[in-house]
């Protein structure tokens, strides 16, 4: 298969049980590696910067003390993975292995903002503005540089009234126990859509969706 063949859902899935250390999401792939210290946590980030220094295809991490946060996708396919994605997963995963770094997939969380408008058109320069942001094709926005939550436009006649609402991407193999945490502190529920996604609605009648890449195309 020629390195930048995108790969579909099939493809995907069928790497990643080869991949235990990783999952997928909002059209990438990624996974959280705990390490034994801050410096160990940088000497993986080297190791890293030279593995895509040599493959020529740069993956996004994000090094908090002991712990990287690494996202792969292919910016030149349209943001989406593609063979290169996952031979670099796997070389990733060999040098964690061979480091004992522990991976944590239950970190993993990816926040979007959604707001409820009748003319998307009307507002979404404002955001755009105000964050320095760019525009995808399909309206959404996206901080260039990886760093803040991207926002989109739920378009609807009737908008809700409270008009801004938080979209959390978890894997589905940990959406139940955070599905089961968000019951137990007062969440009202409502599972029309799971698993795609779950509306969870507090005290206040605020609103956040649970999302996972299950029952997605």
């Amino acid at each position: 298969m020629p390195a930048r063949d995108v790969l579909n859902q099939e493809q995907i899935q069928a790497n990643l049980l080869e991949l235990p250390e990783w999952r997928y999401g909002l059209g990438a792939l990624r996974t959280a590696l705990k390490c034994e210290s801050s410096a160990t946590a940088l000497d993986l980030l080297s190791t890293i910067g030279g593995l895509a220094q040599e493959s020529g295809h740069h993956p996004d991490v994000d090094w908090r003390y002991d712990t990287l946060f690494i996202t792969l996708t292919s910016h030149d396919a349209g943001g989406r993975v593609t063979a290169r994605d996952v031979t670099l997963a796997r070389a990733i995963s060999k040098q964690a292995q061979a480091t004992g770094v522990t991976p944590l997939p239950e970190l993993l969380r990816t926040v979007e903002i959604a707001i409820d408008t009748d003319a998307p058109e009307a507002i979404s320069e404002v955001w755009r503005t105000a964050l320095g942001y760019k525009m995808r094709e399909d309206g959404s926005l996206t901080d260039p540089y990886g760093r803040g939550p991207a926002i989109w436009f739920q378009e609807s006649q009737s908008p809700n009234v409270n008009r801004l609402h938080v979209d959390v991407t978890v894997p589905f193999s940990e959406s139940a126990s955070t599905l089961n945490a968000l019951a137990s502190v007062g969440a009202k529920l409502n599972n029309e859509h799971a698993p795609m996604w779950v509306v969870a609605t507090d005290a206040q009648g605020n609103r956040l969706c649970i999302s996972t890449e299950a029952g997605s195309d």
